[in-house]
């Protein structure tokens, strides 16, 4: 039996991950399934990535986890590696890239993404620091293997996001490819919210030095389109 922590990306909270939680359950581990901070309803949308990261190292502590697989989604890539650069291997056995950013010291989210995404979101950004992925982008590069009806109730569960987590560079003692930990990269074969010019992977996943490669079909929402294939895959990622 194996322990779990399953992170989630931007614009969504854990409870978005219940279904990829359960099957995982089913096979007889314990999973759990946090909100970063930010990402509750009433957050203040103006706290930036440290914060963000804090969270999940106070939830990890809070809750006494212990050689726990670590898995981050998209921009929950940064929340795993930053967690991990404190924490060490006494809490993290394995971390496990879900389609995920894979940060250097000092780089942030938005230096790994393309150059209309960072000035979409400069333009969108709202007043009280949050942005919020416009539904064309989520239809057709998100979630571009759903039908329509999902696409659209699955949006309407997203929340605003804390911009500041996108532009702070992430600190770190060491890059990725030097921590001395498991690391796993998961590749959804459809997912096109990275651009084919600027592929999860190998752009990122390379950044981990060594590491095991899983992929599977899907697209980057995989969590709400095949929950039942992203558990079993994530399980095959998490193995010794």
């Amino acid at each position: 039996m194996d322990t779990y922590v399953l992170v989630h990306g931007a614009w969504h909270t854990g409870d978005l991950l219940k279904d990829v939680a359960d099957h995982i359950r089913s096979d007889g581990h314990i999973v759990y399934t946090p909100t970063l901070y930010g990402n509750n309803v009433g957050d203040d949308k103006s706290i930036g990535l440290d914060e963000a990261i804090q969270s999940l190292i106070s939830f990890i502590k809070i809750n006494n986890i212990k050689n726990c697989i670590l898995v981050g989604h998209s921009y929950g890539g940064m929340i795993i590696t930053g967690a991990f650069d404190k924490l060490g291997t006494d809490y993290i056995n394995r971390l496990v890239y879900w389609n995920a950013f894979v940060p250097n010291p000092g780089e942030s989210l938005n230096d790994m993404v393309p150059s209309n995404y960072v000035g979409l979101f400069d333009t969108i950004a709202q007043e009280d620091g949050s942005v919020l992925l416009p539904f064309p982008i989520w239809r057709e590069a998100f979630i571009n293997d759903a039908d329509a009806e999902l696409a659209k109730s699955t949006y309407e569960k997203l929340n605003p996001h804390p911009y500041k987590t996108f532009t702070d560079p992430i600190q770190l003692t060491q890059p990725p490819a030097a921590m001395e930990v498991g690391k796993s990269y998961l590749v959804c074969q459809e997912d096109i919210a990275m651009p084919a010019s600027l592929p999860w992977h190998p752009r990122l996943s390379e950044k981990l030095g060594l590491y095991r490669l899983i992929s599977m079909t899907g697209s980057h929402e995989s969590c709400f389109t095949n929950p039942t294939l992203l558990g079993r895959k994530i399980i095959e990622a998490g193995r010794e």
